[in-house]
């Protein structure tokens, strides 16, 4: 299912890019609850080498991740959605 991404996600996703880091400094300090602002909860996962994120909506919990280059991407507009799944809960 796609998802278009919202306000509250773009701005977790600048408070990424501020950050400054390579996805090997991110892999330093992976967190699975990093990045917590409305609907979602998330950080980077160096296995999947990745930022990992749960979006909560009203029909359920769902899970999506994006690369380092794909948030610079939705910063600047030019990727609008993603794929989200459902949770394995």
């Amino acid at each position: 299912m796609d998802f278009r991404f919202d306000d509250p996600f773009r701005d977790i996703c600048q408070q990424i890019l501020d950050q400054n880091k390579t996805p090997d400094e991110w892999s330093e300090i992976e967190s699975d609850d990093m990045f917590q602002h409305g609907p979602y909860c998330g950080g980077f996962d160096a296995t999947e080498g990745e930022f990992c994120f749960s979006l909560y909506r009203e029909d359920g919990e769902f899970w999506f991740q994006v690369s380092l280059e794909q948030v610079r991407q939705i910063v600047g507009g030019r990727l609008k959605y993603v794929t989200i799944r459902p949770s394995e809960s």
